[in-house]
């Protein structure tokens, strides 16, 4: 089987064992870009009330977050950890927009993609994963966000190396299909949610996974 061929059949068994993700949560597309940031190195939970802090501060926008002192910000993103690290990120990123969008991350909807994405990537803290996954959930771009549950699931299935880079594993995705927002974002979000679910990092529940069927040989 080609590898657009099966890359989609992975697609549609996860789709159909899992059904719609309607990844990634959050009300406007600063909120998600800011999670992105948030969500390195620490579980979704903590991020929800990191940025419930921010909510019930009346804070959740990208020009009211710049001017806010960063040990203010520091204590409202407390809950999702190295909150310190994460806050002179977060004052990184607002520096960004503020050069870029004038703090209006909608505009950079339109923006070019790669060019876009090289900007993204030189902003200190900002790395492939979190740059795609503003690209791609918060404005729409059809980049393909790749982390440690793609790895391991292409690993297990024969069609990466384990030590594989973040850039090759993506270009996987990126080379066999269109470039489609939709898909990419709901591929994305299936696959997190089958590693979570059979994947475990020691050993794979391979027998009930829905790509059992793409083993070979079979999970015994």
């Amino acid at each position: 089987m080609k590898r657009r061929g099966l890359l989609l059949a992975y697609y549609d068994a996860m789709a159909e064992a899992l059904g719609p993700s309607r990844w990634w949560p959050g009300d406007t597309p600063f909120e998600i870009a800011l999670g992105a940031i948030l969500t390195q190195n620490t579980a979704w939970s903590n991020v929800e009330k990191a940025i419930a802090n921010i909510r019930a501060a009346g804070l959740l926008g990208a020009r009211a977050l710049r001017d806010l002192p960063v040990a203010e910000l520091e204590e409202l993103i407390r809950p999702a950890g190295f909150f310190r690290i994460k806050a002179a990120r977060l004052r990184n990123f607002l520096d960004f927009l503020e050069d870029a969008c004038d703090l209006n991350l909608e505009r950079l909807r339109d923006a070019d993609t790669l060019a876009l994405r090289g900007s993204l990537l030189r902003v200190s803290g900002i790395g492939p994963e979190t740059a795609d996954s503003i690209l791609l959930y918060a404005l729409g771009h059809p980049t393909f966000v790749v982390d440690a549950y793609t790895r391991r699931i292409l690993h297990r299935h024969m069609i990466v190396p384990e030590d594989v880079g973040y850039d090759e594993l993506r270009d996987v995705f990126m080379d066999a299909l269109l470039p489609d927002t939709a898909l990419f974002n709901e591929f994305h979000a299936l696959i997190v949610r089958t590693g979570k679910t059979w994947c475990a990092k020691k050993e794979g529940k391979c027998r009930t996974c829905p790509l059992s069927r793409f083993l070979e040989p079979q999970a015994p």
